[in-house]
């Protein structure tokens, strides 16, 4: 995850702080000269890392920060408070029409997702706000571009209009009332990149804003190109005036110094991060958020709302009842195991708890093969034997293992898991009625 080597040398040079109890000018200073490495290790612009460091230097060795009672304490909530300043302050949103279509222009050179990207923030606006997005296809140079938006707006549910190899600007225009005929009320136009920032690509970027007067220009940069991302950002807004970057990869940048960088470089907020392949992995930008993480204080808001898009509430109440009451299946077994997967990798899970970092459970996977092995063997089952796994002898085990491919001794494995589970859950069910009249409660 991004700042994952930013977050860990913090750590060190604020248990250091710790140690010290009481702190002198002297020890201050120390720290901040390790803050300012670590920011340009990170890949952090050079000017940004020194002004960062400047401010809260200045902020941390005021008498009444030296001498409270927890000085180390104080530092940290500084450094808190300039990171989440440095990112933009607040999460910024995406300013809609009164009156639709609201236009959102995606720039950027190739390679840095914007195709991908521009479809995946369709695919948010749709799942999450409600809106009826529409897909304009104007990269019309890079080959097998507009297939590539067809194809990921098929998946997503989404309307894509195009035509062809034409004239972008002509393009855009028609996508734009075709929009407001058909009761749109978001038009996601996808513009050609190029390898380099050249004048011919942003002529045609001109020409699209001047012919559809888009409400937001959002730049796709790639996280992981560290500072060329920030350079190429100050290029675009210079040329054509961006509102917001949208910044891919965040997951795979150890050091997310672009992410640092942008906002104090260009001024220009960070509005959503890309954080896996999928085309659901997709997030507002959250500044105050993120500079929790990247000094190890959790984020428990994104992973309760992470929580919350990914398991049912009427399912959990219906699953609260059964382990209440001892009567899990195999089909609730299944279920959570499906619901935990859709929350992500156990290491970016880790990273949002408090005192946990994502190193802690960096190899600690879901196991996609094993998955699929219970799923096939559950599925192979009948709905009574689902229901009611005692009946499961010999020979309807054979046959379940003959229906899914596997072994006699992988359905056993299962059970086996099955049935601690199971167990467990009526231990917790006993405790809490017996305690019950004390307060106690279940922790389900």
């Amino acid at each position: 995850m991004a700042f994952e080597n930013l977050s860990e040398k913090l750590s060190g040079v604020f248990k250091k702080l710790r140690s010290k109890g009481r702190l002198s000018e002297a020890d201050v200073k120390e720290a901040m000269r390790e803050v300012r490495m670590a920011l340009l290790e990170a890949d952090v612009n050079f000017r940004v890392a020194k002004d960062f460091v400047a401010r809260v230097s200045e902020k941390a060795v005021g008498q009444d920060i030296l001498e409270s009672l927890s000085p180390a304490q104080q530092v940290i909530k500084i450094v808190n408070e300039e990171l989440t300043s440095l990112m933009g302050g607040s999460q910024s949103r995406i300013r809609m029409a009164n009156s639709p279509p609201t236009v959102i222009m995606f720039v950027g050179l190739q390679g840095a997702g914007k195709t991908t990207n521009c479809a995946k923030l369709a695919g948010y606006f749709k799942k999450r706000e409600s809106r009826r997005p529409l897909l304009c296809a104007c990269d019309v140079y890079r080959p097998a571009a507009i297939q590539q938006l067809k194809v990921v707006g098929t998946q997503l549910d989404i309307p894509v209009f195009e035509k062809g190899q034409g004239d972008p600007v002509e393009i855009a225009k028609e996508a734009y009332e075709h929009a407001k005929r058909h009761g749109n009320d978001v038009l996601m136009i996808d513009t050609a990149g190029r390898l380099h920032i050249d004048e011919e690509l942003m002529d045609e970027l001109k020409a699209i804003k001047a012919a559809v007067k888009p409400h937001e220009i959002m730049l796709v940069v790639d996280g992981m190109t560290g500072q060329d991302a920030v350079n190429a950002a100050s290029a675009f807004d210079e040329a054509l005036g961006i509102d917001s970057v949208l910044m891919t990869k965040l997951d795979g940048d150890a050091r997310g110094g672009a992410a640092l960088s942008v906002k104090a470089v260009t001024g220009k907020p960070i509005k959503f991060c890309g954080v896996g392949e999928k085309l659901d992995a997709i997030e507002p930008f959250y500044p105050d958020r993120m500079a929790s993480r990247i000094l190890g204080m959790g984020d428990m808001l994104s992973l309760i709302e992470k929580a919350q898009q990914t398991f049912d509430e009427k399912k959990a109440l219906d699953m609260e009842k059964r382990m209440k009451s001892g009567k899990l299946n195999l089909n609730d077994f299944y279920e959570q195991m499906k619901q935990m997967k859709g929350m992500g990798s156990l290491s970016d899970i880790a990273g949002m708890i408090p005192g946990m970092s994502g190193k802690a459970l960096q190899d600690a996977k879901i196991d996609e093969k094993a998955l699929a092995r219970t799923e096939a063997i559950i599925l192979s089952m009948t709905p009574k034997e689902r229901e009611n796994p005692d009946i499961l002898n010999f020979s309807r085990k054979k046959r379940i293992a003959a229906g899914c491919g596997q072994r006699v001794e992988d359905i056993n494995r299962l059970l086996k898991q099955f049935n601690m589970t199971q167990q467990m859950m009526k231990q917790f069910s006993g405790l809490g009625r017996k305690k019950g009249r004390k307060g106690f409660r279940l922790p389900f």
